[in-house]
């Protein structure tokens, strides 16, 4: 095992880290931590995310890696949204197998050894509104995640959907009414706010309505 991998066993249980963490975690010159890097991935014992980003091979890794926390190191500022959202709530039945994000900047799409990370572009007034911060077991396994009524907004716009009430939200999407009435107005207040699309716009008007708000 490479010395290098031997210090992120100790320093990083969830297995993923940047370059700029090798600062902190190996001495040595850039071109020194480069080739602990290159020899590290060769012999498998890295796994090369994308630019600047490493994960830990998984027979090395102490903990599972979350999709979520490593979605938002891939591209940023994001949050977790869209399908991978909903179906984080429960909302949707189906499994997600591409994590979805809404993001800032132009959308992306990266194909990774973890997985296929999407990213859409969704102008907003504030970005994080309605975004909750998730932590699991794991000190760095932090997530960004949209409530259920924001990844449905973020859907609506990604999708151009138009949606002037419930019915395609549950006949399309499968989500339960009984789910959908848990929305609160605060979370609805926050999206209305939020989005300059006319149509989200629209379709949570359409939310309010119904939902009795």
């Amino acid at each position: 095992m490479q010395t290098l991998t031997e210090k992120l066993l100790n320093v990083s249980p969830d297995g993923c880290f940047s370059t700029d963490d090798l600062f902190h975690f190996v001495s040595g010159s850039a071109d020194a931590r480069h080739s602990l890097i290159k020899r590290a991935v060769v012999a498998g014992e890295i796994i090369r995310v994308r630019r600047g980003l490493y994960c830990l091979g998984p027979p090395y890794r102490r903990d599972p890696v979350n999709l979520h926390t490593v979605a938002q190191y891939i591209y940023g500022p994001s949050y977790i949204s869209l399908e991978s959202a909903l179906s984080y709530h429960g909302w949707i039945p189906e499994a997600v197998y591409t994590v979805t994000s809404a993001s800032v900047g132009e959308s992306k799409t990266f194909r990774t050894p973890l997985g296929t990370f999407r990213y859409t572009r969704i102008p907003q007034n504030r970005f994080f509104s309605a975004v909750e911060r998730t932590v699991g077991d794991g000190s760095r396994d932090i997530a960004l995640i949209a409530r259920p009524i924001k990844a449905l907004a973020d859907y609506v716009y990604a999708y151009r959907k138009d949606w002037n009430s419930l019915d395609p939200v549950v006949h399309d999407l499968r989500i339960d009414r009984e789910d959908l009435a848990t929305v609160s107005e605060e979370d609805l207040e926050e999206a209305m706010e939020s989005y300059r699309s006319r149509r989200v716009r629209r379709f949570l008007s359409a939310v309010r309505s119904e939902l009795g708000s």
